[in-house]
């Protein structure tokens, strides 16, 4: 079963930290719920997995990213990931992720991912629009995990915020810097049961209504 997804979100965050968090994998994958980096295999190869617990179970996939093209002058990032887990399931993923800058408001930017999502095996049974939903909920998660983390990064010598801060125009309400951002660790299969359940109890309430 195939699933293709085209998101745009607007941060508030310049597109140099954005871009720098973006091309550090390890830190982006962290943003991710359940995913992590575990052992880069070269410049462009990296292995890692996704967690993901249902009650007292937990499933584990294993397998590989790859930095198909990296473009700095378009802050364009392409990848391309595979995996797997013992119980047959696997899944592959070609996705291209691109940085704009905001021209309202230098001090933002808006990320761009494009993704085609292969997936094998028990997964598949959920159906495309589902799939579509969970991918929404994990993607609004990684989302703002990616924005809170990008927030922390030094701003770029040069860049609008670094001049904003340079200019004095933050003197007079100095913001507050921002917390490390709280990661979820693993992905919580049930969670996402009951959020979608809702949803559709919530459907069915609207269209009878």
């Amino acid at each position: 079963m195939e699933v293709k997804l085209d998101k745009q979100y607007p941060l508030d965050v310049d597109a140099a930290r954005a871009w720098a968090l973006l091309t550090d994998l390890k830190a982006t994958a962290n943003c991710m719920p359940g995913a992590e980096i575990t052992e880069q295999l070269s410049e462009t190869s990296f292995k890692g997995g996704v967690k993901v617990k249902v009650g007292p179970a937990v499933a584990q996939f294993g397998g590989t990213v790859d930095v198909v093209e990296a473009v700095p002058a378009e802050r364009k990032m392409v990848l391309r990931g595979k995996g797997a887990d013992k119980g047959g399931s696997s899944a592959s993923m070609d996705l291209t992720a691109i940085i704009t800058a905001d021209p309202a408001n230098p001090a933002h930017c808006v990320l761009n991912g494009q993704a085609a999502v292969i997936v094998n095996g028990k997964f598949a049974q959920f159906g495309g629009r589902m799939m579509v939903q969970v991918s929404d909920m994990l993607l609004a998660q990684f989302v703002e995990n990616f924005r809170q983390t990008a927030l922390t990064l030094p701003a770029a010598e040069g860049s609008p915020a670094a001049a904003l801060v340079a200019s004095g125009a933050e003197a007079a309400a100095p913001a507050a810097a921002p917390a490390a951002p709280v990661v979820a660790r693993e992905i919580n299969g049930l969670a996402i049961f009951w959020a979608l359940l809702k949803s559709w109890f919530g459907g069915l309430v609207g269209k009878k209504a």
